[in-house]
């Protein structure tokens, strides 16, 4: 009898955000996975689905989720984490496992390496997807951002593939939305200062929790990092309204 593996996005921190598909799965899964790092603290997604989840149906897989780079050490801990949940899955045949990964499984999630693996050791498995709210429409929305109008074309860039890609995807796009990127701030500010276009650009960090940070960019320290969860956003360079119709 065949499982349900269900990556199940959780939003940007705010338990308000989760949609209500995400909240009636994570009540009713058999289990609720949730991804953590090595050091033990609790993540965004496991303080978001205990909202939801009964502690004793939340279980913890750990992820080497403070590697920034693809290494040895990152392979082995998603391998760790799919035989984990395999052997869940050999314990409960039919059961429906929910894995709560922040914003979108679909995007930049640890989601994808699980279901593969746990597929190939699993082999039948259904596995869905439950699409949940991102940093970027998050952010633009607490800070009154509107990210594309009419034929406004916006990219989402991950500060992880350099500053040079990203004045590539600032010239080849009206917004520009960069995740990543608190270990690249001093460099990501100076390119933003170089291309002009530091002056609209909004930073965001901690979305909905305790410790949210909104602001402009041109506000930031240029000497100092920020977390590695954090959002910008570039909005277009509009000529008012109607402008980009």
């Amino acid at each position: 009898m065949s499982g349900t593996l269900v990556g199940v996005g959780v939003g940007p921190g705010d338990p308000d955000l989760v949609t209500v598909k995400a909240a009636n799965l994570l009540a009713k899964a058999d289990v609720v996975f949730v991804p953590v790092a090595d050091t033990g603290e609790t993540g965004r997604a496991e303080q978001t689905a205990l909202f939801y989840a009964e502690a004793w149906r939340v279980e913890r897989v750990v992820f080497a989720l403070h590697d920034r780079e693809h290494s040895e050490r990152r392979e082995q801990a998603w391998d760790a984490a799919a035989a984990q949940v395999a052997r869940w899955f050999a314990e409960h045949p039919g059961g429906t496992a929910a894995f709560a990964t922040i914003g979108d499984p679909c995007v930049y999630s640890t989601f994808t390496y699980l279901a593969a693996t746990v597929r190939e050791l699993v082999g039948e498995l259904s596995v869905e997807l439950v699409p949940g709210i991102t940093a970027m429409q998050d952010l633009a929305a607490r800070s009154g951002t509107p990210l594309v109008e009419g034929r406004e074309s916006l990219a989402l860039f991950p500060m992880t593939a350099g500053p040079e890609r990203f004045r590539e995807a600032l010239d080849h796009f009206d917004a520009v939305v960069a995740y990543k990127f608190g270990r690249m701030l001093p460099e990501t500010l100076t390119v933003l200062r170089e291309t002009g276009r530091l002056d609209d650009a909004v930073y965001g960090a901690g979305l909905g929790l305790l410790s949210e940070d909104i602001r402009p960019a041109c506000e930031l320290d240029p000497a100092e990092q920020g977390p590695y969860l954090s959002t910008l956003i570039v909005p277009p360079k509009r000529a008012g309204r109607g402008g980009s119709l």
